[in-house]
């Protein structure tokens, strides 16, 4: 009986060994595990894992807020994409005609928004329109009522105060226009090689607290790094990356520092999901066709051809994730307010925009595992105080970079992006300033803009994008060694 029990379990674990393969060898890794087995579980400086983001992101937040952002307010941003470059004179302009920008008539824009370009409350457009054009000359329409004046008065003090985190367009230029950003989606462009690197060497060596001595990893500036040679990769040694010195240098830095990388990469990671997720797969005279480019997306995250930088680059984007959803947690009192709207003139629209704004902001307010920003800049208060506006100029500066991109419409999104990340950083730092709001009337402490509304939430609607693609890539990844 022994015996044949002992023939019976060897002859089992024989067949099992060969529908496993041969000599007993475990199957190759798949693309997908290459990509994404890194990036799971708990995330760093935080209490939340990406399988939790995952589920609530794309079952429950995701296609709500889609709907949002096609609806007229949210539509229409207004950008000034002729600002001269701060930093150095000479641009490259793309030329191709990906990189181009649909700029809108003027018929084509709600005359709500129109006139309502930067304030939120019907009440507040009306008497404002007024007094814009002598707001502008440096005076104040003395015909307004004295609250009103006052009004004004702190809106424009408030606006060029220090809590902003981004240097944003005068949408009173005449250079800014109206850009629909349903017609304007964000893709690959063929934006790319020494000058899009420069952009992003500048932001990344000069922005993000860092000695010129230590490198990032796969830095294509740095000499020795991975450098593109048409549509194929040139490799070099791994121990020319120095990847363990700078994340050894990263982990040693402080909580605010390091969590600024890591937005700023996350950034990055999202920007490249969004590209390898709309890449132009087919340009035809009869038509041209979007959709997933694999190769696309394995060279900018596949464990092993980014030496482990992939990976680490998709955390981080979970990373910034959590901080915008945090920060729209946190705002949800200044669009409770009873005389907010999404004012575009149509007031049955806006109802509906309003009420499903404020469903989908409880639905985040709901979320069980948000970000604890209490971390940040809590020692000592005037040490604090000077990280904190280290942070914000950092931050600002980045935000000046946008206008040095060659590409319009990769400019488009970047000051969207960065402007929109920005609003959420200074929702952070206002939680006082956010609880003290009146229930009623104009907030002298605390406002939004329309710009930094469209801008906070498209910008958070990307991120949500890049986190829904990401199982789209897992998906198609599956299969593939």
């Amino acid at each position: 009986m022994d015996h044949r029990w002992g023939f019976l379990i060897g002859f089992l674990g024989a067949v099992g060994l060969l529908g496993s393969g041969h000599s007993g060898q475990q199957p190759p890794e798949t693309a997908a595990q290459r990509c994404f087995c890194q990036v799971s579980g708990y995330l760093d400086d935080c209490t939340c894992d990406v399988e939790t983001i995952d589920k609530f992101n794309n079952y429950r937040l995701f296609p709500r807020l889609q709907k949002l952002l096609e609806s007229d307010y949210f539509r229409y941003y207004k950008v000034n994409l002729k600002r001269p470059c701060p930093f150095w004179n000479e641009i490259s302009q793309c030329g191709r005609r990906d990189c181009a920008v649909k700029l809108c008539q003027s018929d084509e824009v709600p005359d709500g928004i129109k006139s309502a370009s930067y304030k939120y409350s019907e009440e507040a457009n009306n008497l404002i329109e007024e007094c814009e054009q002598a707001e502008r000359l440096g005076a104040v329409d003395e015909s307004l009522s004295e609250e009103t004046q006052k009004a004004v008065l702190q809106w424009t003090k408030h606006d060029d105060s220090s809590d902003n985190f981004c240097e944003a367009d005068d949408i009173q230029s005449p250079d800014a226009e109206y850009v629909d950003l349903l017609l304007n989606p964000e893709r690959y462009t063929g934006y790319k090689g020494p000058d899009a690197w420069k952009i992003w060497n500048v932001i990344y060596e000069e922005n993000c607290f860092k000695p010129q001595t230590i490198k990032r990893p796969l830095n294509p500036l740095a000499s020795g790094h991975v450098l593109e040679a048409g549509k194929s990769m040139i490799k070099v040694p791994a121990d020319l990356f120095h990847e363990n010195t700078f994340y050894s240098w990263l982990e040693g830095l402080c909580v605010e520092k390091r969590a600024f990388y890591r937005l700023i990469s996350g950034l990055h990671a999202s920007i490249n999901v969004h590209l390898s997720a709309r890449y132009l797969l087919q340009d035809t005279w009869l038509e041209k066709k979007w959709g997933h480019n694999i190769t696309e997306f394995q060279q900018r995250f596949d464990g092993i051809l980014t030496e482990g930088e992939g990976p680490r680059r998709l955390k981080n984007l979970y990373f910034l994730y959590l901080i915008e959803l945090r920060a729209l947690s946190k705002v949800v009192p200044f669009f409770e307010r009873q005389d907010f709207q999404l004012f575009t003139g149509n007031k049955v629209q806006d109802a509906e925009n309003k009420m499903l704004l404020l469903e989908i902001l409880h639905e985040i307010k709901s979320f069980p595992l948000h970000f604890d920003e209490n971390s940040f800049f809590a020692g000592d208060k005037k040490e604090a105080n000077k990280l904190k506006e280290d942070f914000r100029l950092h931050f600002r500066n980045i935000s000046r970079i946008m206008d040095c991109v060659g590409c319009l419409k990769c400019r488009l999104w970047g000051k969207l992006q960065t402007q929109g990340l920005g609003t959420a950083l200074k929702i952070l730092f206002s939680e006082k300033l956010i609880a003290n709001m009146p229930e009623s009337g104009p907030s002298y402490e605390f406002h939004l803009t329309r710009q930094e509304i469209v801008s906070l939430f498209n910008a958070f609607g990307r991120i949500s994008t890049s986190v829904k693609e990401l199982e789209n890539f897992r998906n198609l990844l599956q299969n593939i060694h």
